[in-house]
């Protein structure tokens, strides 16, 4: 500020005119320069600190699996950064994501799935699952083995049995709604066998699905 004030009180008159303008070109420049950097990094023009902050480089539905196109680093002041945000890309890559999150959102450790070892099949997928009846996901556990049942409105039938339970996410207060599309209640993503998760997921759409616990 002292800088721009002595140049304000420099008298441009008594400079020759093409110099003059010269000068006045070159102090919009900069000025304009000055700008662009104060909205583009806030907090390292104004000399705060900043750390490398992993976020969504777009938006993200839950369940999502985290590849290198899916995330970026940015700087971010320690006074906006949130706690238990990512710094590195390396600690996304290949994780799930627990809830959706949009473009530029800071990705922190409660974002993401938390990691279950390998049920020891072949292949297998992670498919994720809204649970008709909001209480029985709060009965769950990451890890815990479940049955999938689906009510075809008389009887019900077993889609799977022995899912692993990787995460159970619902909606948090004020949020946004899930971009995927409605929600019809809590969100758990279960790993299960690689034909059986897409079967699953596709009768999970048109059909009420709860879960057993074993």
């Amino acid at each position: 500020m002292d800088v721009l004030a002595k140049l304000r009180t420099l008298d441009l008159t008594r400079l020759p005119s093409r110099r003059a303008r010269l000068l006045r070109r070159w102090l919009a420049v900069g000025l304009l320069l000055t700008g662009i950097l104060l909205v583009a990094h806030p907090g390292s023009a104004r000399g705060a600190p900043t750390t490398p902050t992993v976020v969504a480089a777009r938006d993200l539905p839950s369940g999502a699996t985290l590849r290198a196109a899916d995330v970026r680093l940015a700087d971010f002041p320690g006074e906006t950064r949130p706690s238990g945000a990512l710094s590195t890309l390396d600690v996304a890559a290949g994780r799930l994501l627990a809830g959706a999150v949009r473009a530029g959102e800071p990705l922190t450790d409660v974002r993401l799935a938390i990691t279950i070892p390998a049920s020891g099949d072949p292949a297998t997928a992670t498919v994720p699952v809204r649970l008709a009846d909001a209480a029985v996901a709060e009965l769950l556990r990451p890890g815990q083995r479940v049955d999938v049942v689906a009510a075809p409105g008389g009887s019900a039938s077993v889609l799977a049995s022995g899912a692993t339970v990787v995460t159970i996410s619902s909606p948090e207060a004020g949020s946004a709604r899930p971009l995927a599309g409605p929600a019809k209640g809590p969100l758990v993503l279960l790993r299960l066998p690689e034909e059986v998760a897409t079967r699953v997921a596709a009768i999970s759409l048109d059909r009420p699905v709860t879960v057993t616990l074993r």
